[in-house]
């Protein structure tokens, strides 16, 4: 029988800022594999350890979520830079009905609290509604705050739906988010499978609800490096290039890479990304063949065969 768990953490907080609990297990939605922040049973824990997110709808559902699931007496620390969301964590904690102790290091504010009697569950539970999947009318798909483009669609993903041709054979969407990408790629009756894959957990669950195909598999995994798929005959791709709020072009690029590893000689890659981003050299280094098929809006698509 598996033991239930006594703490939790929540991303990747600095070891040198805060201590780890003692047999916590990982819940944040942006590493595969995770226990779900959601199922953790209320009352259930010692102590919860949060590298807090930036987005405020996301960042109260996830501190909302920690607080629920902590025995009365367990233990909150929560840690965030102070000009992504760390400058208003006391206060967000106080408004849920549990002060917190507060302290400087490294540009992080740090809060610790404590759950007691002052808990105010109808808060947590309004930021527990507030953040959790939602099915937008305008979309007309299930998506959740904390998502990449969780309420609207992506310009740059726009762009690239505007000159994707009606596409055949094996597919994967690399960074599939809900599922926007992947509803027009299965359009194509000539489309024998769609792998979807995002790192976002949140992610794959919406598009699990919004794609509903049997051609679709789902994989919440780091598209870099897994699944281990090969031979395919298109990758689809809107690439991420933020980590964290900070730019980080090699996230880009390393899924161009992997793209090429997934396709078959004569495999084609369409792809769009930001104009200002130099993805040419490493499309060049992993494709016999690219061509810019449109430049609009500050975005650039590419198709690149292999």
């Amino acid at each position: 029988m598996n033991t239930p768990p006594t703490a939790c953490v929540y991303g990747a907080p600095s070891p040198e800022l805060v201590e780890r609990p003692a047999g916590a297990i990982q819940v944040s939605p942006l590493v595969p594999g995770s226990v779900e922040l959601e199922s953790l049973a209320p009352d259930s824990l010692g102590a919860a350890v949060m590298a807090a997110p930036p987005g405020t709808v996301e960042r109260r559902y996830a501190l909302a979520l920690a607080l629920r699931a902590l025995k009365p007496g367990g233990a909150l620390t929560a840690l965030a830079p102070k000009d992504k969301g760390g400058s208003r964590l006391g206060q967000e904690l106080a408004g849920f009905g549990c002060p917190a102790e507060e302290t400087s290091r490294r540009h992080q504010r740090i809060c610790v609290c404590t759950k007691g009697d002052s808990l105010d569950p109808a808060s947590l539970e309004a930021a527990i509604a507030a953040g959790g999947p939602v099915h937008l009318a305008e979309l007309g798909m299930w998506t959740q705050p904390g998502v990449f483009s969780w309420d609207r669609i992506d310009p740059g993903t726009a762009v690239l739906l505007s000159v994707l041709p009606r596409l055949s054979g094996h597919a994967a969407d690399l960074g599939c988010g809900v599922g926007i990408i992947a509803l027009e790629v299965l359009k194509s009756p000539a489309v024998t499978g769609l792998d979807l894959i995002d790192i976002d957990g949140r992610a794959v669950r919406a598009a699990g609800r919004n794609v509903r195909d049997p051609r679709a598999r789902l994989h919440w995994a780091d598209g870099r490096t897994s699944p281990a798929l090969e031979g395919l005959d298109v990758v689809v791709c809107n690439p991420p290039f933020h980590d964290g709020g900070a730019e980080d072009r090699a996230l880009g690029q390393a899924l161009i890479r992997r793209a090429g590893a997934m396709l078959k000689t004569g495999g084609v890659l369409w792809m769009v990304a930001n104009r200002h981003l130099p993805y040419e050299a490493v499309l060049a280094e992993s494709f016999r063949t690219v061509a810019r098929r449109a430049e609009t809006g500050g975005f650039k698509v590419y198709e690149a065969r292999r």
